[in-house]
């Protein structure tokens, strides 16, 4: 009982020995020495009235004796508890921890300093309160539940955490250690003794580092990287459940044998991936990295890349411990195989594409987006006179120059819009002008290259010596247009010329004037001479006729011995007198053939070409039908055929050569 009410007092305030305590324990042991005096006389008095004084100083004798024993004591258990109450105020007070008395009820009888300030308060203020007051209110049910089972025997410590509040509503997160005290004489709980540590920051640097794992893991995961980690003190390799995954197994189903992995590494790679971990073991490499084939659980091979590192070791070099990551490469490497094949196969392309470029006769001249140009095969070298080395890198402009035939303006090298799918543009009129100034007649065809992106990403330049075959062109050109015999526009491209005059003068151009012009005494030259005599003579008119108009002028043959001539922008009067020039010029021919002289002559029909003279071969009619009328009246004059309302009335077409009026 004694050492269970002694705990009692050490939790009261502190008593001085020095001012109160020593002199009340002196009156104690005074008054109780009294009392046995008292005691002790009284029973003398009763019983041997004739010994009172020997029985007076024996009972003084005794009396003082127990006094003295009595106050010793005292004050030697007195000295005790101050000591010990006051080295635990210390204590308590000096404590960086919150420290509290709480009674049964849950009371707070004594608070130290770092509890009162944790709550915001001061020790004053905290001393009074229940733990209720300052407990959140969520918390406060499980803090009732555990006082419960101190009270009922059941424990008598416990540790939690739980939050307190602040003076301010404010909540601080603390971890609470309680103990019961309980009185040793009966076993029943006297008070308790809470230590209240304050974790709010420990509990916030937990979950930052909770949050931050939290990231890196999911950051690993999405990224499909594994981890593992060797820890010899733990006994082995453990890896985390993306890595496990990768493989097809079920968490926990690798770890343990720090081997495993190895024999899980393809036959193939096993000896590289054994170099290289051994090489770092020896600390020969800074890290371990290594590409290798792993058996999935179901069989198939999968490509990974391992990374780690030796984090710690021990004093003699023996790994302790090391970390690392492996990543599921196997698409990546599916497609460098991919790609490897693929730029095999266009290796190959572009080397047959160079072989077939090499040996084609087309020259071939390619350029990038910059319009410079990055290839040129020998045809392409021998036409522009510059070699593929001095042409390679420069702009085109430098080494091909290609201009249009007739114009003389550059043609078919511009760099294409962006985006625009241009179609090839070839030209067959271009004229490619060499580094000598020499120039060659070429056929080009110019095609532009677009990627998929609808970028232009340069131009690939076809061309041939195109002059042989331009000037077989032009033969065949002027053939079809010309008569073979004598060389003048022939009836089909006179009439196409006809058809430009004419829809020029109905668009406001200027009056011209159309002659018909036939041959007077044509037929006894070709019947007495023959063909070749006509043919001669025909030769010898066509020129006349050419000579005696301007160069302006159009002279066609238009069969037989049947000439047209146009003048242009002139009027009627002018061409009557260049009407009688022509006859004057064809009768003064003096055709021989064979010895033997021919006198001809020529008839002609003239008719205006204006905005109300038809269409062609109506104009061609009436000068016909006025050739006809100039034959009738004695040849070798012009007669002028009527035009507007009275063409319909005055000429009759006449088809066919006039050969009665020959």
């Amino acid at each position: 009982m004694t050492r269970g009410v002694a705990r009692i007092v050490t939790w009261q305030k502190p008593i001085s020995f020095r001012s109160n305590g020593g002199w009340t324990q002196i009156l104690l042991a005074v008054s109780l020495f009294t009392a046995l005096l008292s005691a002790l006389l009284a029973w003398l008095e009763v019983g041997t009235g004739g010994t009172l004084h020997v029985g007076v100083g024996t009972a003084t004798a005794i009396a003082v004796g127990l006094a003295a024993l009595t106050f010793g004591r005292t004050t030697s258990l007195d000295r005790r508890l101050m000591e010990s109450e006051q080295r635990f105020h210390r204590v308590m007070e000096d404590s960086a921890i919150g420290v509290a008395v709480v009674g049964i009820d849950g009371r707070i009888m004594r608070s130290n300093t770092a509890f009162a300030t944790m709550l915001g308060r001061s020790r004053e203020d905290v001393e009074g309160l229940t733990f209720r007051e300052v407990t959140h209110p969520d918390d406060v049910d499980a803090g009732r539940t555990i006082i419960e089972e101190l009270k009922a025997g059941v424990s008598d410590s416990f540790r939690f955490e739980k939050r307190y509040l602040r003076k301010d509503g404010t909540a601080v997160c603390a971890l609470l250690s309680r103990s019961i005290i309980c009185d040793e004489s009966n076993g029943q709980p006297l008070y308790i003794v809470s230590q209240i540590v304050e974790i709010e920051e420990r509990r916030k640097s937990e979950a930052l580092v909770t949050e931050a794992e939290t990231r890196w893991n999911f950051a690993l995961a999405s990224a499909g990287q594994g981890v593992w980690e060797f820890d010899l003190r733990k006994g082995g390799t453990s890896y985390s459940a993306t890595w496990v995954q990768m493989l097809g197994y079920a968490e926990g189903e690798l770890d343990g044998d720090p081997d495993r992995w190895l024999r899980m590494i393809h036959p193939e790679d096993r000896a590289a991936v054994e170099e290289i971990d051994r090489a770092h073991l020896e600390g020969k490499t800074p890290f371990f990295e290594a590409e290798f084939r792993m058996r999935h659980k179901d069989g198939r091979w999968i490509w990974i890349l391992d990374r780690g590192k030796a984090i710690e070791r021990a004093e003699d070099g023996r790994l302790i411990r090391a970390i690392g990551s492996l990543t599921d490469i196997t698409r990546r490497k599916e497609a460098e195989e991919r790609l490897a094949i693929s730029a095999a196969m266009l290796a190959s392309e572009k080397e047959r594409l160079r072989v077939t470029l090499q040996s084609i006769g087309d020259a071939v001249i390619c350029t990038d987006a910059s319009n410079r140009v990055t290839f040129m095969n020998p045809v392409a070298e021998k036409l522009t006179g510059t070699s593929s080395g001095a042409a390679l890198g420069k702009l085109l402009g430098h080494v091909y120059w290609a201009v249009d035939e007739e114009t003389g303006q550059r043609i078919g090298v511009a760099r294409s819009v962006a985006g625009a799918r241009a179609p090839a543009m070839p030209n067959s009129r271009a004229v490619l002008i060499r580094r000598d100034d020499t120039r060659c007649s070429i056929r080009q065809v110019v095609s532009p290259i677009i990627n998929d992106r609808d970028e232009f990403c340069g131009q690939v330049i076809v061309f041939q010596d195109f002059t042989d075959a331009r000037a077989l062109q032009r033969q065949l050109a002027h053939a079809a247009a010309h008569d073979a015999l004598t060389g003048l526009p022939n009836r089909s491209s006179f009439l196409r010329a006809m058809e430009e005059l004419v829809d020029e003068v109905r668009n406001g151009g200027t009056e011209h004037q159309f002659m018909f012009v036939d041959l007077d005494h044509f037929k006894p030259v070709n019947d007495t001479g023959g063909h070749a005599a006509g043919d001669a003579l025909l030769k010898q008119a066509a020129e006349a006729l050419r000579n005696a108009v301007r160069q302006m002028d159009i002279v066609a043959r238009l069969g037989g011995d049947e000439f047209a001539v146009v003048l242009k922008s002139t009027s009627e009067a002018s061409a009557r007198l260049r009407a009688q020039s022509i006859i004057e010029a064809i009768h003064g021919l003096a055709f021989t053939w064979e010895g033997r002289s021919y006198s001809i002559g020529a008839s002609i029909g003239l008719t205006a070409i204006s905005a109300g003279c038809g269409a062609v071969d109506e104009i061609i009619a009436r000068a016909d039908a006025g050739c006809y009328a100039a034959k009738a009246a004695g040849r070798g004059c012009v007669s002028m055929a009527p035009t507007g309302e009275k063409a319909g009335e005055a000429v009759t077409p006449v088809s066919g050569p006039l050969a009665a009026a020959s």
